[in-house]
This record gives structure tokens, sequence and C-alpha cells, in this order.
């Protein structure tokens, strides 16, 4: 009989341990708190080729309408010259496209919508998963694979909390942009906007930019005067701020760049660490941004997602008979890299804290690296 896994979270980082997991034969079954398609959720994100030979291991097509090639960085001053330029091809792509190539590999039958994780426990050789509506799923392994704001990790980590790192990312994806297809970069004191071409047509940006946790309260707080935390859904953002960040581009960015925030209806996430100091427990196994969330400077967030899946199915396939060895394996070699992602990405982004001014020929070759000396280890 084959081997079952509980997946808890429907996004990248599930949909990959489900694709990974079933290739070695084991069955697995996501569980995802959101009944809707997650599809329209997400941006613009960097690959690494760590990401697409997954994607093609996976029998997914790498090619043009997954990503756009880009091969020059280039930072524009306030005046619109190109002060600094670098040379680092890469492949851009969507958030939506690597999900729309994952989702289908994971049928109707092992994907369940609608289900919100309220608790486990474990017994001598398997775990079982509760939910909210009562149902219950048993497997030999519990991967928590639902994020940053995950349900599982608290309940066995609690102490584990994630950091605010003293600034937010404004973020948006405009159409009519006449720009050579290349990776652009304004950095105003203190700040980071970055903007590149994706396979949809757009041009995606994010803006880094220092918000004190006050601010971001305000931020936070919609017309009404209800504050949603340090989150708010994008149409709820009061009409003021969404025009105060585009006076606001036009008097720092050069006017190319000024240009993409004009016409974007900007939404922001407000960027965190997380560092968890062990990734097995039990039968329990977090993955992707549930154990290790870094600044996105690194552009590691779905290549991390997709390493963990594929070190959690090497380590299952190479230990078949021994549960606990093979994820001893798996925890020692992902809180390794997991570590290594958030040092890194705090390190790039640590200008932005203290509010200086940047190095941009630091900051083009830093950001989003394609480094061979990235662990690809799995």
């Amino acid at each position: 009989m084959a081997r079952r896994a509980v997946v808890i979270g429907g996004s990248m980082g599930g949909l990959f341990a489900t694709a990974f997991l079933q290739r070695i034969g084991w069955e697995a079954h996501v569980y995802e708190r959101s009944a809707d398609d997650l599809a329209s959720r997400g941006a613009g994100l960097g690959t690494h080729e760590v990401l697409l030979e997954g994607l093609r291991a996976l029998g997914i097509d790498t090619g043009e309408r997954l990503g756009v090639l880009v091969r020059d960085r280039i930072c524009l001053g306030r005046d619109g010259s190109v002060v600094a330029r670098r040379t680092l091809p890469q492949v851009m792509t969507h958030w939506a496209r690597i999900y729309e190539a994952l989702r289908p590999l994971v049928d109707s039958a092992h994907f369940h919508g609608g289900r919100n994780f309220a608790g486990s426990h474990q017994t001598d050789s398997q775990v079982v998963a509760r939910f909210e509506d009562g149902i219950e799923a048993a497997g030999d392994l519990l991967i928590a694979a639902d994020g940053l704001r995950s349900t599982v990790r608290p309940q066995l980590l609690p102490q584990v909390q994630p950091r605010y790192a003293g600034y937010v990312g404004w973020r948006g994806t405009v159409t009519g942009i006449e720009l050579a297809k290349d990776y652009y970069f304004g950095l105003p004191r203190g700040e980071m906007m970055l903007t590149y071409p994706v396979p949809t047509g757009e041009w995606n940006f994010v803006w880094y930019r220092r918000t004190t946790e006050r601010e971001l309260a305000d931020l936070c707080t919609d017309a009404s005067g209800h504050c949603h935390g340090n989150a708010i859904a994008p149409p709820l953002i009061r009409p003021e701020i969404a025009a105060r960040l585009k006076r606001d581009a036009h008097e720092l960015l050069a006017p190319q760049l000024a240009t993409i925030i004009e016409r974007s209806q900007p939404f922001f996430q407000a960027i965190f660490d997380l560092e968890s100091p062990r990734v097995t427990h039990g039968r329990v196994v977090l993955l992707g941004d549930c154990a290790f969330v870094a600044r996105p400077h690194v552009g590691m967030g779905v290549t991390k997602a997709s390493l963990d899946a594929r070190c959690l199915a090497r380590s299952l396939e190479l230990m078949p008979q021994d549960l606990d060895a093979a994820l001893a394996r798996y925890d020692g070699m992902r809180r390794e890299f997991g570590s290594w992602c958030v040092e890194r990405s705090r390190a790039i982004g640590a200008y932005i804290e203290r509010g200086e001014m940047a190095d941009a020929e630091h900051v083009l070759s830093e950001v989003g690296a394609v480094r061979a000396d990235i662990a690809i280890r799995y």
C-alpha cells in the first residue's frame, strides 16, 4: 500500500510537495483553506535555473509562455538617465503562470478546497489532521505548506513569529509601457523600486519604502476607520494613500518609472522575516514559507518551495524504510538553506531599514541574483 501524505495548503509549496511525492509513489491529498481558485493571486517573480529544472522534472514546459528573458539590469537616476548597468540574463515570470502549470498535476480527487485546519495529533505510525468542519484526514506524514500565516506552525512553534522588517513593498502590474525589455531599478535614499516585463504582456513593479509600525497601521485602515492588522485587501486601500504614492513617484523616481506607478492600481505587502529552529516535528513537516520567509530581495520564495519539496521527496526516496532518518535529512538540509536565504535577504535590504543611500552596482548585482553559490542541494 502506498504511503500517504496530508498536505495543508494548496498554493505553490503544497502543489510542489504533492507533485514530487506522487513521482515517488506516495499518495498525497491537499487541503486548502480557500474555496476559490488561487490563480488570480500573486504577481511577477524572477526564476532561478534550479526552479526551471524542477518544473521540467514534473513535465512542465518552461518555454516562452512561462517567462520573459531579460538580459540587462539598468538603474535610472531621478532625471531618467542611466546611472548603472549590468548584463545578468534572467527569466522573469508571473506567479499565476507557475501555479496554472502545477495545479493540473493534482486531480480533483486529491485537492480539497474550503478546508480550514484546526489541529492534529500523532500516533506511533500516523498523524491525523482535523478540520473546522469536523472532517479528519490521516497519513504517514503531515506537510504544513500554508505559508507565512500558517495555522499549523503556531501549534508546534508558538514562539516563532514573523519579524517586521520596517518597510513595505508596493506592488502592481501595468500595460502599455514602452520600454526595452530589461530589468529597471530606481534607488531613492532608503528605498528600492524595480520593474520588469512578465509573460502576461504586463510590467510588474515593486517599490520598497520604509514604513513605521504606526504608519503601517494607518495604511491598513480602511475608509470606515477599521484597521485590518498588518495587511489589507487591495480594494480597501484608501484612495488618498494611492494618490500620495503616485505624487511621491513623480518627486523621487525617474519619469519612466513614475509613469508605471501613475498608471497602476497599487497594493502593498508588509515585509517580514521568519526562521524556524526546526522543520520536522515527529510526523509533521514544515515546508516553504511556513518554515522560512526571506525578504523578496533574494527572489527565492517559489524556488525555495520547489527545492523543499524536492528535498523531502528525495529524502523519502533514499530511505523508504526509515521515515525518521529521511525526515532528519530533510530537517538538516532545509534549515541550512532557509537560514542562508533569510540572512542574505536581510543583508541586501539592510540599507532600506537604515534609510541609507544604496550602492547601485551592488543592488543590481545582488537582488534576485542567479548565483553559482546558491545552495541547490536536495
